[in-house]
This record gives structure tokens, C-alpha cells and sequence, in this order.
């Protein structure tokens, strides 16, 4: 009976949460024009904006492509191997 690998989140938890900030960090940043027109904001359409853009940069930073780039000019946020 052969072990599996463990998964990199486990391996290089650092980098896990390096790129989950990062993402959210970009998320947040969307909701600058929410914030500029702060004067009485309904919460669930930024809730749900957060959460869509967060889900897209997750999704993005997931590509094959987008890894490679990471992982020569921004290795912190490359997935583990």
C-alpha cells in the first residue's frame, strides 16, 4: 500500500495563506468605490462582491500559466511542488 502525498497546503501552509491574503487583499481593493460612496451602503451586494472577486483570483492564480509566472518572479505565492 503506497502513501499519498500529502497536499501542498499541508506541505508549505506559509504559501497557502500568502496567496488566500493576497487574493482577498485584491478583493477588498474592488470595493473601493463602495467605500467612497459609503452614505448608507446595502451590505449583501458587497458581501457577494468580495466573495466573486476573491473566487476569481483563486481561480486565476490556480492556471498553469499564471503558476509559472508566479513561481519565477513571485515564488511566495506559487504553489508548493
Amino acid at each position: 500500500m503506497s502513501e499519498a502525498a500529502a497536499p501542498t497546503q499541508v506541505v508549505y501552509p506559509w504559501q497557502a495563506t500568502a496567496r488566500t491574503v493576497f487574493a482577498v487583499l485584491v478583493a477588498l481593493a474592488s470595493l473601493i468605490p463602495v467605500v467612497a460612496v459609503a452614505g448608507g451602503i446595502d451590505t449583501v451586494p458587497a458581501v457577494a462582491q468580495l466573495i466573486a472577486v476573491c473566487g476569481a483570483v483563486t481561480r486565476v492564480l490556480a492556471l498553469p500559466s499564471v503558476d509559472e509566472f508566479l513561481s519565477r518572479f513571485l515564488p511566495f505565492l506559487a504553489a508548493g511542488r
